[in-house]
């Protein structure tokens, strides 16, 4: 897809959404079943993963950890916004990659330590593209990739979140 190709397919969804500005908000939903063991079943939109305990806290490795999709998300969602901002803009490049990686504390989620964090410390995002564009357009890809990533601005901005337990 080209830039102009880009425009012609988000053109009227921008149209619509300055219009009448309550088309835009839409609520995204993901579920999932509580299953056996410690585990839990996601739908993903193409498949089921089953989440479990990182080794760190006493799983297998058989099942997906959190933390990880939390991190594949953000890859995900990262990848897909740069390669939409450089189709936009016109950004030149030949393949790439996206790499996530965090610091998590599990003394935190074992509560083994109250000071330990429980969660991230820090993640780092990073892109390595294969491109001949110049450091001033690399620059303002990034800065528009950060701007437009919804999960990354949820991580960055520490959206709100709420829980509750209902029957079932």
């Amino acid at each position: 897809m080209d830039s102009e190709a880009l425009k012609a397919l988000q053109a009227p969804l921008k149209e619509k959404y300055k219009s009448t500005p309550e088309s835009a908000l839409i609520t995204l939903r993901a579920h999932g079943n509580i299953g056996e063991g410690i585990s839990c079943k996601v739908a993903t939109g193409r498949a089921m993963v089953e989440a479990g305990l990182h080794p760190a806290t006493g799983g297998t490795g058989e099942l997906a950890c959190s933390g990880d999709l939390l991190l594949e998300a953000l890859v995900a969602c990262a990848g897909v916004t740069l390669k939409a901002v450089a189709t936009a803009i016109n950004f030149q490049f030949d393949g790439g990659t996206v790499l996530a990686e965090g610091d998590l504390d599990f003394r935190g989620t074992l509560a083994v330590a109250k000071d330990a964090p429980v969660g991230f410390r820090v993640i780092r995002l990073k892109f390595e593209l294969n491109t001949s564009e110049d450091r001033e357009k690399i620059d303002t890809l990034l800065k528009l990739t950060e701007r437009y990533c919804v999960v990354y601005q949820t991580i960055v901005r520490g959206t709100e979140v709420t829980a509750m337990i209902g029957a079932a």
